[in-house]
């Protein structure tokens, strides 16, 4: 028995570590697998949100178009009023043309103001308006004769007159007081000397509406603080 041999067995270690590289390789897996699903959720989560903000936009695109369609419906209906609606503008032509250096309108182009202003105002507050139309802007316009500021000026005229046209207290087609509260609270008055002429003097002074449109999940501003229907008195005579 003195010379017996001893034999030690030595694949009790690797024996010993293989369950522990087992669950290591596990562990790097279910890890990987983690990761892959959270990087789908994600990828989920911003196409999702890509889409839906191109389909607001879509919808956005779609309501201007048709409100532009409905205003041009409008406009059809008064000889010599136009809508370009590549340029967002209601064209009033021969019914808003002014003689040189002047900013007054003839009382026939006041009364057919005064007629289609109010369709205007019909779409402006529907349901579509109010959820696409921010404000319209009345934008004078002078031939290119005389100086910068002294056209600038008259240009401001005539988009001045026009608005106050609309406030007239005599007159055919008088505007009622919930009218002229809403051409208050929706236009504005703008002037742009002889920028954006056109070919000759007399198409050149001339008076544009120009539509402006909310953002998308913009919102109309509310009307500012009632003050009743003091509208005052228009200063040009």
């Amino acid at each position: 028995m003195i010379g017996a041999r001893v034999v030690v067995k030595r694949g009790g270690r690797e024996e010993a570590e293989k369950p522990f590289w087992i669950s290591f390789a596990d562990l790097m897996s279910a890890l990987m697998v983690l990761f892959l699903v959270v990087m789908g959720v994600a990828l989920l989560a911003v196409t999702r949100t890509v889409s839906e903000k191109e389909k607001k936009e879509a919808q956005h695109e779609k309501n201007i178009e048709l409100i532009l369609q409905r205003f041009e419906d409008a406009a059809k209906r008064y000889d010599g009023i136009s809508v370009h609606k590549d340029r967002q503008v209601i064209d009033f032509g021969q019914r808003a043309r002014f003689a040189f250096g002047d900013w007054r309108l003839t009382a026939q182009q006041e009364e057919v103001l005064r007629k289609f202003v109010p369709e205007i105002i019909k779409l402006a507050n529907d349901d579509l308006g109010k959820s696409i139309l921010k404000r319209i802007v009345i934008e004078g316009y002078t031939d290119k004769r005389g100086s910068y500021l002294a056209n600038l000026n008259l240009s401001l005229q005539r988009s001045q007159k026009v608005l106050c046209t609309m406030f007239a207290s005599t007159g055919p087609n008088l505007l009622d007081d919930s009218q002229k509260a809403d051409v208050r609270n929706l236009f504005f008055v703008g002037g742009y000397s002889f920028n954006a002429a056109k070919e000759n003097d007399e198409e050149s002074r001339r008076v544009e509406m120009r539509l402006e449109f909310l953002g998308i999940d913009e919102k109309r501003s509310p009307p500012p603080v009632d003050i009743g229907d003091n509208f005052g008195e228009c200063a040009l005579r």
